[in-house]
C-alpha cells in the first residue's frame, strides 16, 4: 500500500478537508482548566476531543476522507478492511453514507461492543487470528477472491490525508500550540498529523506514545527500518498491529521528534482522570497521551502550550 510519489504537502492535506466536511466533524478543542490534578503542571493542557466523531474515533476522517476518492464501481463493489475497531467502524460509517457493502475483519481479540456496534452500521463481520496482522491477511484475500475495494487502515495517502485534517483543526483553533501528543498504532494518525502540522508550523514538537506491550514503530525507529514484533502483549488492541508500513515508518521518521512508551496501567490511570476530572470517556488508546504526561514519560516546557489526541472513545481503561 505504500506510495512514495503521494502528496503529503499542506495544500494535500487541506484537500481534504471539503470531502469530509459534513461527514466527518470538526471536534471541540478545550481547555483542561481548571482540574484537582494537572497532568501538565506549568503549563496550557488542551484536549482534542476526536472521540467524539461519529463512531468514537478519528477513524472516519480517513475512511470518509478515501471514501470520496473512490469511483461509484469501487463503491458498488463493496469495502472490505482489516481492523482492531475503531478503523472498521470508520470503514463501516463511511459504508453506509455511501449506501454501500462493508466487510470488516477482526482479530478476536476485540471488543465484543465494537463488533456489535460495526454490527449496527450494517457491516458484515469475520473474527480471523489473535492480531490485526492475521486479520488483514485473511481481509486481502476476501478481497482478491470477491473483488472488494479493500481500504488499508493506515498505509493508505488517502486515509493519512484525512487524519491529518485533525492537526489543521488544532492549528486553526489554537495556533499557538507547541507540542503534539498522538497514540501510535499502525501509524496513521501520527504520519497524517504530525506531516500536516510540521506543513503548518515546522516549530511545532511533534511525540507518539506507544504502549509497552505494543513498541512497534518504537523499535523500528531504534533499528532504523520497519521491523516485525514478535508479540504483542497489551490490551489496547487498536495500538497492537505487529508491524507497520515503510510510508507510514518514514513519515514518522521526517515529522515525529520522539516516541515514548507507556504501559496498559498508565492508559488506564489517565482514562479514569479523564473520565473522573473531566467526564471523557476514552478507551486505552485515547488515554494515552494523557498518560505520557502523568508519567514524566514526556517532559512539559513551562509556559508551553500542549495538546493532546484523545483518539478514541470506550470504557476499557475504567474495567
Amino acid at each position: 500500500m505504500s506510495d512514495a510519489s503521494a502528496d503529503f504537502s499542506l495544500e494535500a492535506f487541506r484537500a481534504a478537508q471539503p470531502r469530509i466536511s459534513g461527514r466527518a466533524r470538526r471536534t471541540p478543542l478545550i481547555d483542561v482548566a481548571p482540574v484537582r490534578e494537572n497532568p501538565a503542571p506549568g503549563a496550557r493542557l488542551l484536549l482534542k476531543l476526536d472521540n467524539l466523531q461519529p463512531t468514537g474515533s478519528f477513524k472516519v476522517r480517513g475512511a470518509c476522507n478515501t471514501l470520496m476518492t473512490l469511483s461509484e464501481a469501487q463503491k458498488r463493489a463493496g469495502l472490505i478492511t482489516a481492523s482492531g475497531g475503531n478503523h472498521g467502524l470508520g470503514v463501516a460509517y463511511a459504508a453506509a453514507m455511501a449506501g454501500c457493502p462493508a466487510v470488516i475483519y477482526l482479530p478476536t481479540s476485540t471488543p465484543a461492543e465494537k463488533a456489535e456496534k460495526l454490527k449496527s452500521w450494517g457491516a458484515e463481520i469475520q473474527s480471523v487470528g489473535a492480531v490485526w496482522d492475521e486479520a488483514n491477511l485473511a481481509a486481502l484475500a476476501r478481497a482478491d477472491a470477491d473483488g472488494l475495494t479493500y481500504i488499508h487502515p493506515f498505509a493508505d495517502p488517502r486515509v493519512i490525508h484525512g487524519q491529518g485534517t485533525a492537526a489543521l483543526e488544532i492549528l486553526d483553533d489554537a495556533p499557538e500550540t507547541d507540542l503534539l501528543l498522538v497514540a501510535i498504532g499502525g501509524g496513521g494518525l501520527i504520519a497524517g498529523v504530525s506531516a500536516a502540522a510540521k506543513a503548518m508550523k515546522p516549530g511545532i514538537k511533534v511525540i507518539g506514545i506507544e504502549p509497552t506491550g505494543a513498541p512497534t514503530h518504537y523499535k523500528s525507529r531504534e533499528a532504523g527500518a520497519v521491523i516485525t514484533l514478535e508479540k504483542i502483549e497489551t490490551r489496547a488492541g487498536t495500538l497492537a498491529p505487529r508491524r507497520s508500513d515503510p510510508l507510514n515508518f518514514d513519515l514518522i521518521q521526517r515529522h515525529v521528534d520522539d516516541i515514548v512508551l507507556v504501559s496498559d496501567a498508565d492508559m488506564e490511570r489517565a482514562a479514569r482522570w479523564l473520565w473522573y476530572e473531566l467526564g471523557v470517556a476514552a478507551e486505552l488508546s485515547g488515554a494515552a497521551a494523557i498518560a505520557a504526561l502523568m508519567t514524566g514519560a514526556v517532559s512539559v516546557p513551562e509556559g508551553s502550550t500542549i495538546c493532546a489526541i484523545v483518539c478514541g472513545a470506550g470504557t476499557d481503561g475504567m474495567s
